[in-house]
């Protein structure tokens, strides 16, 4: 790929609005873009212009007017690219979206490449690596607790702190180098016990990173839950009511769903995804029992199972519902299990309190009492799903690594620091101790793109959307 081509794209979602901007960039964007722009007050050539500055006109081929439109002007290296960028801003017909851009691929310009206006920026040195990264999460965020880290990361939260370990790191791997030249002599110019201190720092560092990419990766993705439990216990009563719209259809009928329904709610900033998944029971009707299949599936893959019964049936069959609670806290033992006596609404106070003892007993310490029909109980269950969310770190506005490459990195340099701590506690030579310490500086390079390839680059800017 060449990079040095002036490149064209449209910024804005495709499809027809009230306005729409066309980005170009590169060393001819503003010879190029000047030569079919046509100033509504004068002749003047946008060449001569100051950067940062908007131009009224219009986008003309030959005596033909395209659009009125303003010219936005961005010269190097002050631009998100670090080159000349133009950015024109038109009316939102798709017709004139792609006039424009047809035109200016005929004065030479290419299509960009998904992602490379922001290629171009970490080539240019506009960005590192993982703020290009965050670029695409920003775009993707959903949520506020989503958006808040890609920010973060975006601003260099999380390279800064990697880039500062590296520097450090790199400064005492020139000293431990320096040795090597000096080996007959046997002399130390990297003191032990500053080392020592430095390893046992980045070991506690890259520990939090690591520890909070599990808080990371769930803001990012969401937070599956699952809601099961038997036919016709109100699953798709509590989805509709999470939800606050009729998503789920409810029935008498036992078996009513047949199949999972995804759906996805914001609560104080994070996502979760809830699946309401066909009740579990036996049964010989074929359809049923592929819905009951891919329940167990879905519990599989969710973070939390919320486990959901008919609280008036409870009371006459306590040994049975104690019974299959057992068996999905003992299946999934690792999962968070929240369970929801639901149609509480229908029960007695002493009913009620037969059943927070009951579950008391068999050690269920989290449980919600729910009439998802009448709405009641379903804020509580909302705060109880938050507090399965570590959002400590969030609230401290601490880093917090969402990216499974940056996640990998780290746990690879992890693994390198400990070897260098070992080397330290054994006495290792130099030359062995030089060899872990380079490869613990090439995975932190990784991360914020000292170390590249075009393998990496591609892999990454494949995902951007094109115009980003």
């Amino acid at each position: 790929m060449n990079y040095n081509d002036t490149i064209v794209a449209l910024a804005t979602a495709s499809g027809a609005g009230a306005v729409a901007i066309i980005r170009v960039s590169g060393k001819d964007a503003i010879s190029t873009t000047n030569g079919v722009f046509k100033s509504v007050k004068s002749n003047k050539s946008l060449i001569s212009q100051y950067t940062h500055t908007i131009h009224l006109g219009h986008i003309v081929e030959d005596s033909r007017v395209i659009d009125e439109v303003l010219i936005s002007l961005f010269k190097n290296p002050k631009s998100y690219t670090g080159e000349d960028v133009v950015e024109i801003q038109c009316h939102g017909s798709i017709y004139i979206q792609q006039e424009i851009i047809q035109l200016l691929l005929r004065k030479g310009c290419r299509m960009a490449d998904a992602g490379e206006f922001t290629l171009r920026a970490f080539l240019n040195g506009k960005l590192d690596l993982s703020q290009a990264e965050a670029v695409a999460d920003l775009i993707s965020s959903d949520n506020e607790a989503s958006h808040q880290i890609a920010m973060q990361q975006m601003r260099g939260g999380f390279s800064s702190e990697i880039a500062k370990l590296r520097e450090e790191l790199l400064n005492f791997a020139s000293l431990i180098e320096l040795e090597l030249d000096f080996a007959e002599e046997d002399v130390e110019f990297a003191d032990r016990s500053q080392f020592r201190e430095l390893i046992e720092r980045i070991t506690f560092v890259l520990k939090r990173l690591i520890d909070s990419f599990a808080v990371g990766n769930v803001i990012k993705n969401g937070i599956p839950v699952a809601i099961v439990g038997e036919p016709n216990v109100g699953k798709s009563t509590l989805l509709n009511a999470l939800l606050n719209e009729e998503r789920a259809i409810v029935s008498d009928i036992a078996g009513t769903t047949r199949d999972t329904i995804e759906d996805e709610l914001v609560i104080e900033g994070i996502g979760f995804r809830f699946i309401d998944t066909a009740g579990i029971r036996e049964t010989k009707d074929v359809v049923e029992g592929i819905g009951i299949k891919k329940t167990f599936e879905k519990i599989e893959q969710a973070q939390v199972v919320l486990y959901l019964f008919d609280a008036t049936q409870f009371v006459n069959n306590k040994t049975a519902f104690i019974v299959e609670i057992e068996k999905i806290k003992n299946k999934y033992p690792l999962k968070p299990l929240l369970i929801v006596p639901n149609k509480v609404d229908k029960l007695s106070p002493s009913d009620l309190e037969q059943i927070k003892v009951t579950l008391s007993a068999v050690e269920v310490s989290k449980y919600i009492l729910l009439s998802a029909k009448e709405n009641v109980g379903v804020d509580a269950l909302k705060n109880q799903l938050l507090s399965f969310v570590n959002t400590g770190a969030l609230r401290n506005n601490e880093t917090i690594v969402t990216n499974t490459r940056h996640y990998d990195a780290l746990l690879k340099a992890f693994e390198e620091i400990k070897k260098v701590q070992y080397g330290l506690d054994s006495n290792l030579s130099s030359d062995l101790m030089a060899l872990d310490i380079r490869e613990a500086l090439y995975h932190f390079g990784m991360i914020t793109g000292q170390v590249t390839n075009d393998e990496l680059l591609g892999n990454i800017f494949a995902n951007f959307c094109i115009g980003k």
